[in-house]
């Protein structure tokens, strides 16, 4: 068994390399499959990250302009070969030093996708801003209410799935709405059982380059009622 890590990039020059650098040094004993999905970016990123395909094997999949979080991910799983997936943000708000706890519950057969709270009981990390911990909140007990799961964190960027689940999946989001997508098309699937698991976490500021806005907020709501509602299938 191994685990195939995708990483999402745009326009991480500051972090990549130490983020690679983290993830190569994650203190796991299966194989790691490197997948990174440069989304288009305008930034050094790219030759940065064209030194670490050279030394260590990494696989570069290249968007020509920038399409989105999701357009990255479906990049990415889809090259994907191993048996378990997960994935990784590049800007240092996720410590791959997690990845032992995020994996166990799959190892021991106790669940089929883990998601990681950085809410549950067991995560250190940096508060959130009031408005980013407010709407995240909200998306997240909306979503509970209509998949009828009990989580803390829906938009987690930290989502292990076994291989076989994300085969099950036809993730139709580019950007950040892939989130609340991924939640509620899983939680139709029968026989996958989801395990969230605290992990730590370090937020960055606007001035620090995080992406996420607003309006990506209010589609994350759209998102939870589109794929909630909509009849099975569609």
């Amino acid at each position: 068994m191994g685990l195939s890590i995708v990483i999402p990039v745009y326009n991480e020059e500051a972090t990549i390399e130490t983020l690679v650098e983290r993830v190569l040094a994650a203190p796991i004993e299966l194989d790691k499959e490197l997948i990174v999905v440069d989304d288009g970016s305008t930034d050094g990123t790219l030759d940065r990250l064209e030194r670490f395909d050279r030394e260590n094997g990494i696989r570069v999949v290249r968007h020509a302009r920038n399409r989105g979080k999701g357009a990255a991910l479906r990049s990415g799983f889809r090259v994907a070969q191993q048996d378990l997936i997960i994935v990784q943000d590049a800007d240092l708000e996720y410590d791959p030093r997690d990845y032992r706890q995020l994996l166990q519950p799959l190892l021991d057969g106790k669940a089929e996708v883990v998601f990681g709270s950085r809410f549950a009981v067991g995560g250190a990390q940096r508060a959130l801003d009031f408005w980013s911990a407010s709407i995240n909140r909200f998306v997240t007990r909306l979503s509970n209410r209509l998949t009828g799961l009990d989580l803390t964190d829906v938009e987690t960027g930290y989502k292990v799935l076994k291989r076989d689940v994300l085969k099950r999946l036809r993730i139709e989001e580019d950007r950040f709405g892939i989130d609340p997508e991924l939640t509620a098309k899983i939680a139709r699937l029968p026989g996958v059982r989801i395990v969230e698991v605290g992990v730590s976490y370090a937020p960055r500021t606007y001035e620090d380059g995080k992406k996420i806005r607003w309006r990506d907020g209010l589609r994350a709501v759209w998102c939870v009622l589109k794929y909630n509602l909509r009849s099975p299938g569609r």
